[in-house]
């Protein structure tokens, strides 16, 4: 399995195309945008882009979803059924799917967003907006706060602490290093269970 990333300076938000080894079909996970330079990194790998994952609905993560299905007639998986208004599968948390041999699991981890999913691949966590490096997302009030940082508490602290993150804004990091130094998860995190 291979994993390419694109960055987006619209949202700058983060792509990902998960595809085999030898090309053909791919998933891609949060197309904020499809410009010619993703284009080209899909073409150039010989991908077909079959499955789109979305994290979450904000636009800076589908964008593009409408222009990649002009070119390749993708199916659509997300939490939320109304994205653009275009036929979407439903996931919901504990979800296993596998796409082109792909195994993912979802997982739900609301409070960025009540739909947010992160989806986790071997040991690969595209976690959207969840939880980024140095942050978790940003939260429209101290309640979803508060259920963001125990929905990372209790569904992601449990995973292998060497998990990458793939994050849907900023660098890659790893489940560890967010653990050991994330300042939103170290002070939120004990204000929630002291």
């Amino acid at each position: 399995m291979k994993i390419f990333f694109h960055f987006s300076v619209i949202g700058f938000s983060n792509s990902y195309v998960i595809g085999n080894d030898s090309g053909g079909d791919a998933v891609i996970v949060d197309p904020g945008i499809m410009d010619i330079d993703l284009l080209k990194l899909v073409e150039d790998n010989g991908y077909y882009i079959k499955h789109v994952l979305l994290t979450h609905r904000h636009a800076a993560h589908v964008g593009g979803i409408k222009t990649i299905m002009k070119i390749y007639e993708p199916e659509v998986y997300a939490n939320n059924m109304s994205v653009l208004d275009i036929p979407v599968h439903a996931v919901n948390g504990g979800d296993c799917m596998d796409l082109n041999g792909i195994k993912i699991e979802a997982v739900h981890v609301p409070g960025h967003s009540s739909d947010s999913l992160v989806y986790k691949i071997g040991l690969a966590l595209f976690t959207g907006d969840v939880l980024m490096c140095g942050k978790i997302g940003t939260t429209t009030s101290e309640l979803a706060r508060s259920l963001l940082l125990r929905s990372i508490a209790e569904k992601l602290y449990p995973l292998d602490e060497s998990c990458l993150i793939f994050p849907g804004h900023g660098p890659p990091s790893t489940l560890k290093a967010e653990k050991m130094f994330n300042p939103d998860l170290l002070t939120g995190i004990r204000h929630l269970y002291s």
